[in-house]
């Protein structure tokens, strides 16, 4: 069952097209699947956010070449004791870039200060302004139920776009540090990423500032978990909050 790619449970049936994705939820996009190649774009609070959330699935889209954009909310300003806030955000600015290249993907870092994040009516118009330029299918954005503001305020930019975006994104949101960080996660699918888990790995430790041994450790006991569920080794789950235009090849 793994093999799919995208995995829904107690899925009785299969989709009669190919990529398709129903109104409804029931039936998700391959991220292997070959045809229309797709924009994608993975929101997060910080630098290592998306990585660590669905690293394994953003190397599935890219090395089928669908196009991957990833939005840092912030540069991680304050993730690096005893630097100010310049030198953290240099220092991980670097490091977001190694990590992308290593996924294939592109970064694009979105202005506000680690720890210091807001949001407004201005945040949200230009948030959907920077979106809506990269005319994305699908958007994976943090789950808004989260121990860090950072973490919830990428969850309601994204769902706020969506709400306000003609045609719609398919938009889905991943955990990271699930129990420490993500809350009342449960999804409702799931990627297989047993292919592209080294990719994963290597991403993460890019982030040589950030004690990578220890996300990783963390984020490998829940891949594995999320496998479990998915009855396959490792898989990152999603839940698919709201689903918009279909998607066929």
């Amino acid at each position: 069952m793994c093999d799919a790619g995208w995995i829904m449970p107690d899925q009785s049936s299969s989709p009669t097209r190919r990529g398709m994705l129903a109104g409804t939820g029931s039936f998700l996009l391959n991220p292997g699947e070959a045809g229309e190649k797709l924009r994608v774009v993975v929101v997060g609070g910080h630098p290592d956010d998306p990585e660590s959330g669905c690293g394994g699935t953003i190397a599935r889209f890219t090395g089928s070449g669908h196009r991957v954009t990833i939005f840092y909310l912030t540069r991680g300003e304050r993730g690096i004791p005893g630097k100010s806030l310049d030198e953290a955000a240099a220092i991980r600015t670097r490091e977001a870039g190694e990590a992308c290249r290593i996924l294939g993907a592109r970064a694009v870092f979105l202005g506000q200060v680690d720890g210091d994040t807001s949001i407004s009516r201005t945040v949200y118009e230009q948030f959907e302004k920077l979106l809506s330029a990269e005319r994305p299918d699908i958007v994976f954005a943090q789950w808004p139920i989260d121990s860090h503001r950072d973490h919830r305020i990428t969850g309601l930019l994204a769902h706020d776009a969506w709400l306000r975006t003609t045609p719609k994104f398919q938009l889905y949101y991943y955990e990271v540090e699930s129990g420490r960080q993500t809350q009342q996660f449960a999804p409702g699918c799931y990627v297989n990423i047993a292919s592209t888990i080294d990719k994963k790995r290597a991403s993460i430790f890019a982030h040589a500032s950030q004690g990578p041994a220890g996300i990783w450790a963390l984020h490998d006991q829940m891949q594995r978990f999320r496998g479990v569920e998915a009855a396959c080794k490792v898989a990152e789950g999603f839940i698919p909050l709201a689903q918009g235009r279909t998607i066929t090849f």
